[in-house]
């Protein structure tokens, strides 16, 4: 499922695909499960925030790049409660095969 939300400069479409998926784990040292139980919990290395959200805007379309830049300047850089509820909206999207319903959201529909 594809999560979309404004990270940095305009809305952006996130999305781990499963070969995604499996280079997040690489990436990271841990599993799929692990990430969705734990993550949410606060429980999370800022480099795993940061991998989640390069891979799934190449997931969304975002050429690696552009991808690597943009979590780079916006979610390494920048405070984490900017990029924590898109990460666990990705990695919602992940688990239930729907999209998080988010504050952002919530607005919209107000």
């Amino acid at each position: 499922m594809t999560h979309t939300a404004f990270f940095g400069d305009g809305d952006r479409a996130f999305t781990l695909t499963p070969e995604l998926i499996q280079e997040l784990e690489r990436k990271t040292g841990a599993g799929i499960g692990s990430l969705c139980t734990r993550i949410p919990e606060g429980h999370f290395r800022l480099a795993e925030l940061v991998q989640i959200l390069r891979l799934s805007l190449i997931g969304g379309g975002t050429s690696p790049q552009e991808a690597a830049a943009l979590a780079d300047t916006y979610a390494a850089k920048r405070p984490l409660n900017e990029s924590f509820p898109i990460v666990i909206a990705v990695l919602q999207a992940v688990w239930s095969g729907e999209p998080a319903k988010t504050s952002q959201d919530d607005a919209a529909n107000g």
